[in-house]
């Protein structure tokens, strides 16, 4: 028997993207995926869109809507919702019909390829969009988070065990809830199986980087993120974090 996908959404008034995002889910072609939606009450017909691609798709969608402080209490919401053996975020879009496929697929791998160490996930390359067009093109490799280096959460496939180890996402950040989650999780080992390729377009101006003030939130909140998990130096690290956002920046 295959592996659950669960995908995480959360949703506020999102009617201009989320059809969107619906389709490119559906487009997949891994057959056990359940769509997971916590809604914070929205009041436009981001619901009514939901409910109606519910009754035509060849996937199983659990929705609640409840009111939420933010997307991370909502993403904490969500996957209280999923019953999957791998899980996902999933508030933009797959570009490619296969992208589930291949980041199972890369978990599968990885496990193969390293037996001696813990696969805890996988992850791959991303580009942002806005209005359909390309604004930037992210190549996330491999790495540590002591060199500064993380995975692009967007694309991020998780085991559901990680969750249940090492909990959710903490609610008591703003900007940067994922970037302290993944430092929680990747901080005494364990590894990604990586897809070099392009599977999500992410809607372009994301909780952390909508604007100069956020960027410097995330920063701050960042490093303590690092203090906080005992992930030295932290001031160093987060040196080397903004240097690769500037060197993915220049990139053309």
């Amino acid at each position: 028997m295959g592996k659950t996908v669960s995908l995480l959404l959360t949703t506020y008034n999102n009617e201009d993207v989320i059809q969107r995002t619906l389709n490119s889910i559906e487009k997949q072609d891994y057959p056990d995926i359940e769509i997971c939606v916590a809604d914070s009450c929205s009041t436009d017909n981001t619901i009514s869109i939901i409910e109606k691609f519910r009754e035509m798709s060849k996937y199983k969608i659990v929705i609640k809507s409840k009111k939420d402080g933010g997307i991370y209490e909502g993403l904490n919401n969500a996957y209280k919702l999923s019953s999957g053996d791998y899980i996902q975020v999933m508030n933009d879009e797959f570009v490619s019909t296969d992208a589930v496929s291949k980041l199972v697929h890369a978990i599968k791998e990885s496990e193969e390829n390293y037996p001696e160490k813990e696969t805890l996930g996988s992850h791959s390359d991303l580009v942002y969009a806005e209005d359909g067009k390309l604004v930037r093109y992210w190549k996330m490799g491999q790495g540590t988070i002591m060199s500064g280096w993380m995975p692009a959460h967007p694309t991020l496939m998780l085991k559901r065990e990680v969750y249940e180890r090492y909990g959710e996402y903490n609610t008591s950040y703003t900007c940067s809830a994922d970037y302290e989650f993944v430092v929680r999780i990747f901080k005494d080992g364990g590894i990604l199986g990586y897809v070099p390729e392009v599977l999500v377009s992410m809607y372009y101006g994301g909780t952390s980087n909508s604007t100069l003030g956020s960027y410097m939130v995330s920063v701050r909140e960042g490093t303590q993120a690092l203090w906080r998990n005992g992930v030295h130096p932290a001031i160093w690290i987060t040196g080397l974090r903004i240097i690769r956002v500037a060197l993915q920046f220049m990139k053309r």
